[in-house]
């Protein structure tokens, strides 16, 4: 039993490197090619912006914003992906589209006169954090209600983000995430 423990978590380490790598390979890309690949954020209600469905949690402003939304995703999807009971997969879809889908029909599409493309992982750490917490609750398992509660401690603090602020963070984008996760767990556990 815990050897299996122990290969499943090294499976999910695994698979949790290879997901987070390629947001690292996007960026390495962009600095060596000396480009930028925001354009395929979401843009807010515009049909250009629907890519960004699809590749707005992988782009990311700079490495400062890299490396924020790398360590904590690295965590949480390394936890998603450790217990079957979770449905890793089928969550992991769910909340990226689901919260790229809300952040397209309720983000700021200007700011400053200027046109607002959400980029990062972020939305898709607020569905986590939420989607953990609720089927910890949900769930008949006290390994998940354990996930939840250190979760909880962990990242409990990331929920002022949801609320409307001014300036480049994607409040909306929190929002939506933290919104589609509660629904991702409803929906898998409920």
């Amino acid at each position: 039993m815990a050897r299996s423990r122990h290969a499943g978590f090294l499976a999910a380490l695994q698979t949790s490197f290879l997901l987070v790598g390629v947001m690292f390979f996007v960026k390495a890309v962009e600095l060596a090619a000396d480009v930028s690949f925001a354009g395929f954020g979401i843009v807010p209600r515009d049909q250009r912006g629907l890519i960004g469905l699809l590749f707005s949690p992988l782009l990311h402003g700079d490495a400062a914003h890299l490396l924020a939304n790398s360590v904590p995703l690295l965590v949480l999807l390394t936890l998603l992906f450790w217990d079957r009971k979770y449905h890793p997969w089928i969550t992991l879809a769910l909340i990226w589209l689901a919260s790229g889908i809300g952040t397209w029909l309720i983000g700021r599409g200007m700011t400053n006169g200027q046109l607002t493309v959400h980029i990062g992982a972020s939305s898709v750490i607020y569905g986590l954090v939420v989607y953990l917490l609720v089927a910890g609750f949900l769930m008949d398992s006290w390994r998940a209600v354990f996930v939840a509660v250190g979760v909880g401690v962990a990242y409990g603090g990331i929920f002022y983000g949801v609320l409307p602020q001014s300036g480049p963070i994607s409040w909306e984008g929190h929002l939506c995430g933290a919104i589609a996760g509660f629904f991702t767990a409803r929906h898998n556990h409920g």
